[in-house]
């Protein structure tokens, strides 16, 4: 039964047992305005165990990550069943948590099997799962020295998605650039990004592009972006400063098709300018949930004639059919 603490007028309830707050949390889960739950499936080690009810998927408070931001993250595409390149982020998974200075509660091994097993036994075939190193429960302070043991978490996060073959403008933020230890470890860190968006947003835009104090294009706040010059050279900047992204590195090792066939001239990582990118004759972000997303307006002057490009969705579609049918794919044993 609940009992009340009295203050400013408002009875403020005391609950006294787990059962009580499990009830709560219930009901918040019922009375939700959404239509769905926003993951399917949960892992935490805290537990030991994969979690079905959303009503208990939660994080500890006093996690390091919750209240100090020391934590780093990845994530991974899940399409027809299948979960696409999840080598390829695990592995910059654990390079982020090298340089966050986490360690890991159990070997890569032992990872990726929970996050499949995870991924079958929610029983979603189209979304994405996403997962987090933390430097563990422990205590409110600020070194994790109090903290026993790391902890990791993941969930499955259903959605319906498709290629992205419209156009979509973009801006150049005014919110400061991560320094590069920051920007190329992907870490849980993203109040800029978060307020770079935010600043797209107010302007219109679907999205904003950081450009770095010398004039070289950086990258979108949850993306990274990619040019076609007018020599028909496709041209990504360098992943020195910024996060090295999976899918912009399998959009290079799948572009050369374009070379190829003679609808590309080359295929390069490099510095660009914001003044030499904004004559591209295309562009667009690149990132796992989109693959390719033409921009065809940005700082309000359009990108070639403004019309979405034949070429990004010609690499669109080798993206696409890769996450489709490409060897970079896990079949996830589902139980039916």
């Amino acid at each position: 039964m609940d009992s009340y603490v009295q203050g400013d007028n408002n009875e403020v309830p005391v609950y006294e047992s787990g059962a009580e707050v499990l009830q709560k949390l219930q009901e918040k889960c019922r009375s939700s305005s959404t239509s769905s739950t926003p993951a399917a499936a949960m892992y935490s080690s805290v537990l030991g165990g994969i979690i079905l009810d959303p009503a208990m998927m939660l994080l500890p408070i006093d996690d390091h990550m919750v209240h100090r931001g020391h934590g780093v993250f990845d994530t991974a595409m899940l399409l027809d069943g299948c979960l696409y390149e999840l080598d390829p982020h695990l592995d910059r998974f654990l390079r982020s948590a090298a340089r966050a200075r986490i360690g890991t509660p159990f070997p890569r091994g032992t990872l990726r099997s929970i996050l499949i097993q995870m991924t079958a036994a929610s029983g979603c075939r189209k979304g994405s799962i996403r997962y987090w190193l933390s430097a563990g429960p422990g205590d409110f302070l600020l070194s994790p020295k109090g903290c026993p043991s790391p902890a990791f978490y993941a969930v499955v996060i259903p959605a319906e998605y498709e290629q992205c073959r419209e156009g979509v403008r973009a801006v150049t933020t005014s919110v400061p650039m991560k320094p590069p230890l920051f920007a190329t470890t992907k870490n849980v860190n993203y109040l800029p990004n978060v307020l770079s968006i935010m600043d797209a947003e107010d302007r219109g835009a679907f999205a904003s592009v950081w450009v770095d104090d010398q004039g070289y294009v950086a990258e979108g706040p949850m993306v990274n972006v990619a040019f076609v010059t007018p020599d028909c050279e496709l041209v990504l900047p360098e992943f020195d400063r910024i996060l090295s992204g999976c899918t912009a590195k399998r959009l290079l090792a799948l572009a050369p098709k374009l070379v190829e066939d003679g609808r590309l001239t080359a295929v390069t990582t490099r510095n660009i300018t914001a003044e030499q990118a904004k004559r591209s004759v295309e562009m667009a972000f690149v990132g796992s949930g989109l693959p390719v997303l033409p921009i065809v307006e940005w700082d309000g002057q359009p990108i070639g004639d403004g019309q979405v490009g034949e070429l990004m969705l010609a690499l669109s579609d080798l993206l696409w059919e890769d996450m489709k049918s490409g060897p970079d794919r896990i079949a996830v044993p589902y139980s039916n």
